[in-house]
């Protein structure tokens, strides 16, 4: 009878990864539906930029307040998470507080208080979190796309967090041994006094029955990530080492294009030639995820919704509809339609009429109201590139739907009859000097 408990918590244990493993391995499936791209150059700068921006949070503390706030549930939450170890340790071997023998009450003493001091400030700082989401109503956080759902999972995220930082701290504070011995309860002997009164029996149960939830809370958490914004915990980290390194505003060459003017240029080559080995030709641009790379589609998995991006946006500030948050949360949920399309018809993709580029998702006025200022990716804080999605659609309605507004169709007509933007004739172009 005495090892059920550490039977039931093993099984817990193993359904938590099990779990977690599964929506891990969906997660890659679905990101490796996008098209191959070498993002395996210049490492030494990708490493650089990984821990300056991912580790670094250097992106983060430009906007100083929240920055600030955000580095210490970063900090905290991860050194926190050490304890979860011995937690573990203890739920399978049926121990209690396994490495204070091992390590000495001096170094485990200083553990446990630093643990106790940074799940103080995470709890403060997730607070403050909370009144300027709920309370101030920071306008960044709202918009057209932060429905029901995005808007729960914010502040889920935050109930989560704060549920756990007070039930380690309660953990502490009811754990009779730690409360006399006086190691690391440098914030729970303040909870102490409100047990005092409590049976020994009641107070063991309260300290168990907050460990279980504790830990139970973790792997809940764990296994929610894939389903929120929270994702970002684990993706920031490759997201920003894959990040494009080249000048923002350095448009890439579309090979497809490339191939036909270089076909065209090539006075040997015979344009209705065909080979065994030719394939239907490559779509121009991309009118759904799977035409995206990997890069792309793990950057719509990353984002955090912060809003950054579109507070910044020239387009949205002037009361147009683009919103690069909404265009990544869409590629995202889109994405996510895919995989459940796989799934349900047995590893292959059915299709279900209903693009990332149209009226269920991503529409035209949004694409063509973009300045591709770069702005929405200069202000990311862990280096998402909305901006390349928007152009490769654009190429997509221009180049495959011969969809473009009428502005730019007479702007490229001119360009092509007169060698420039404007609809004047090419042998008229110095006529302003004797004018002058």
């Amino acid at each position: 009878m005495q090892f059920i408990p550490n039977i039931i918590f093993t099984i817990i244990l193993g359904l938590g990864i099990y779990f977690f493993t599964k929506n891990v391995k969906r997660l890659f499936r679905n990101i490796r539906l996008g098209k191959s791209i070498d993002r395996s150059d210049r490492k030494s700068e990708r490493w650089a930029n990984m821990i300056r921006i991912a580790l670094g949070q250097s992106k983060m503390v430009r906007r100083p307040l929240s920055g600030f706030l955000h580095v210490i549930v970063y900090i905290g939450f991860i050194v926190i998470n050490i304890e979860v170890l011995e937690i573990i340790l203890d739920g399978i071997l049926g121990t209690h507080r396994l490495f204070l023998p091992y390590i000495g009450d001096g170094a485990y003493g200083f553990l446990i208080g630093t643990f106790e001091i940074l799940a103080l400030l995470v709890f403060v700082s997730i607070t403050v979190f909370w009144c300027r989401r709920n309370v101030l109503k920071i306008k960044r956080f709202f918009g057209k796309e932060m429905t029901s759902w995005p808007k729960n999972d914010a502040n889920n995220i935050l109930y989560f967090e704060l549920v756990l930082m007070s039930l380690f701290l309660l953990m502490n504070a009811t754990d009779v041994n730690l409360q006399q011995s006086g190691i690391g309860n440098v914030i729970s002997q303040f909870l102490f006094p409100f047990f005092q009164d409590t049976s020994l029996g009641a107070m063991h149960l309260i300290e168990r029955s907050a460990w279980w939830l504790h830990i139970i809370g973790i792997l809940a958490f764990l296994n929610y990530l894939y389903y929120s914004k929270h994702l970002h915990i684990l993706l920031a980290f490759p997201n920003t080492f894959y990040a494009n390194l080249k000048p923002q505003g350095q448009f890439a060459n579309n090979k497809t294009v490339t191939k036909e003017v270089q076909l065209m240029m090539d006075p040997n080559a015979d344009p209705y030639a065909t080979s065994s080995e030719e394939t239907e030709p490559e779509k121009f641009g991309a009118s759904d995820v799977t035409d995206l790379n990997w890069v792309q589609l793990m950057n719509a998995y990353t984002c955090t919704e912060c809003g950054r991006c579109t507070s910044v946006c020239p387009a949205n500030l002037t009361g147009k509809e683009l919103s690069p948050r909404a265009i990544m949360m869409k590629t995202r949920d889109r994405l996510e339609e895919v995989g459940r399309n796989i799934d349900a018809n047995k590893g292959a993709f059915k299709d279900d009429g209903k693009p990332l580029l149209g009226e269920g998702y991503v529409t035209q006025e949004e694409i063509w109201a973009c300045t591709s200022c770069n702005a929405c990716v200069e202000e990311c804080p862990v280096n998402i590139d909305p901006l390349s999605i928007i152009m490769e659609m654009r190429q997509y309605l221009v180049m495959e739907e011969s969809a473009a507004p009428q502005e730019l169709n007479a702007m490229m007509q001119n360009i092509e009859n007169n060698g420039a933007p404007w609809q004047y004739n090419q042998m008229d172009r110095l006529n302003w000097v004797d004018e002058a």
